[in-house]
């Protein structure tokens, strides 16, 4: 705060404050000044600025007149406005002509407005009093135009080094700002950065930033980012851009899976390529000389319609941008024809169910060929009531040994017990006929009391007999051996029996005893 030391050379300062259309400003004084401004204002270019002055405690102190005096950073001072209470309000010649006045026009309040600010129109602006008998008492305010900067970032096209040294691949710049604007660089990319500023002659001041680095091809694509930072942003503002790294293409081809048989349909190879600028042409050629009938070419594809010997070769698929040429070539091995994969399921499945059906027709015929043997000895066995399919073997005579066909079999009933294996229990004979006769297996049967359990029992010594019985299918008809089975001494329920059956061989060629009847 300017004040006149003439009058109060050691006067304390304090801070005072003041309200003027919602608008807080501070206001300096010294205890012996009286004229009150605001020591800083800020402003922006096309804006409008209000510059307030007080005159306070007069007293006994005559105010004659009052001026505005503008001291610009660089040059001269000039009077932009006077109010003197007689003869009212003068402009002078200046630069501030038509965008000047005060606000209330007293001397007491001799405020003024500027009106369509220019970035010249910084500098510092004086309310100057003339009193008796002080003399003269001023105050001084400092007008600071802002600008806000235009900022602006964007990539530099480069091309992939081959030097070693770095480059400017990204730019930055905000311009024709004040106060001046700082830059600052982020990437991925490890480079460096370089900050340059300019003054121009409003005051403003240009800065640009530069992001250098030694660009290679995988730096293409890669992201940097500017943040610019200045006074009248409220917050940084982020430029996020990617790098543009321009590289001869390079090319590869793909698809080849060592399998083209012959017969093979639609077998593929692709060309794939990179580049910047992106590879625009791509040709595909035979090294064996002319394209084969069966291959289509399909942009950066190759087809192979149908696989045989002709493709039997080497191809070279070519791509090109406007920094070079690239090649790369694979070689196409024709192998035998062999079975399509796509149809070893179905062949396996066949091979499958056959054997399943083939294992099904074995069991049924085996099925068939047991049940008709069982037939061809008089039984089917199938359990039914009245079917001969178990078999019984009943003894007669305990104690004595019967010989020879018509023997007596008129004593007991012996007959296998699953209870008991190994022995056989008694059942009284209750045949009843005439003294002397014989009875028939048919009496016998319905004398007897077989259960479900003493038939399967003699089912399983029926097949026990089967090997033995077998043998004698070979024989001729008309031969009749005996088959004899003894057992001597063996002690059932205290009483010593002599088992003897006599085998003969039947017109079928099954074999069976004389003395033993089946059931």
């Amino acid at each position: 705060m300017a004040r006149d030391a003439k009058h109060c050379p050691l006067s304390p300062m304090k801070n005072s404050l003041l309200v003027t259309a919602g608008i807080l400003l501070i206001i300096q004084a010294a205890s012996c000044q009286r004229v009150k401004v605001v020591p800083e204002v800020e402003a922006y270019p096309t804006e409008s600025v209000d510059l307030r002055c007080q005159f306070v405690d007069g007293g006994n102190t005559k105010l004659t007149q009052v001026s505005w005096i503008w001291e610009p950073t660089e040059g001269q001072r000039d009077n932009i406005a006077v109010f003197h209470p007689t003869y009212g309000e003068s402009f002078p010649e200046s630069p501030f002509n038509g965008r000047v006045r005060f606000i209330q026009g007293t001397l007491t309040n001799p405020s003024i407005t500027i009106t369509s600010l220019k970035m010249a129109d910084a500098g510092r602006y004086t309310c100057e009093y003339a009193t008796y008998p002080s003399g003269n008492e001023q105050g001084t305010t400092n007008l600071v135009i802002l600008a806000k900067p235009k900022n602006s970032a964007f990539p530099v096209i480069v091309q992939a080094s081959t030097s070693g040294k770095p480059v400017v691949v990204a730019k930055c710049e905000a311009a024709d700002g004040k106060p001046a604007a700082t830059i600052k660089w982020m990437g991925e990319v490890g480079g460096t950065e370089n900050t340059t500023s300019k003054k121009g002659l409003d005051g403003t001041v240009t800065v640009m930033g530069e992001y250098l680095l030694v660009p290679t091809p995988e730096d293409n694509g890669k992201e940097v980012t500017c943040m610019i930072s200045q006074r009248t942003q409220d917050k940084p503002q982020i430029f996020p851009m990617k790098l543009s790294v321009e590289y001869p293409p390079t090319v590869s081809i793909v698809g080849y899976d060592n399998n083209w048989y012959i017969g093979r349909t639609d077998a593929v190879l692709t060309c794939q390529a990179t580049g910047n600028p992106a590879p625009t042409n791509v040709t595909w050629t035979a090294m064996s000389g002319r394209m084969p009938d069966t291959v289509q070419i399909s942009a950066n594809k190759l087809i192979v319609r149908k696989v045989d010997e002709a493709v039997n070769t080497t191809f070279v698929c070519e791509v090109k941008n406007r920094l070079g040429v690239s090649k790369h070539q694979v070689t196409t091995a024709v192998i035998e024809a062999i079975v399509d994969p796509s149809n070893a399921g179905v062949v396996a499945g066949a091979i499958i169910g056959s054997l399943l059906a083939l294992l099904l027709v074995s069991s049924l015929i085996a099925v068939l060929v047991t049940r008709s043997r069982r037939q061809r000895r008089g039984y089917p066995g199938n359990g039914e009531p009245g079917a001969y399919g178990n078999k019984a073997r009943l003894f007669a005579g305990a104690g004595n040994k019967n010989e020879g066909t018509g023997a007596n079999i008129n004593g007991p009933i012996y007959t296998y017990r699953e209870s008991d294996p190994g022995a056989l229990a008694e059942n009284a004979n209750d045949f009843h006929g005439p003294p002397g006769s014989t009875p028939t297996a048919h009496d016998i049967l319905l004398s007897s009391e077989m259960d479900e359990a003493e038939r399967r029992k003699f089912d399983a010594l029926d097949d026990s007999l089967e090997e033995e019985e077998e043998r004698y299918d070979s024989f001729s008809v008309g031969m009749a051996p005996a088959y004899h089975i003894h057992r001597h001494n063996e002690e059932m329920g205290g009483v010593s029996m002599y088992l003897d059956d006599d085998m003969e061989s039947q017109r079928d060629g099954s074999v069976i005893s004389r003395t033993a009847i089946y059931v």
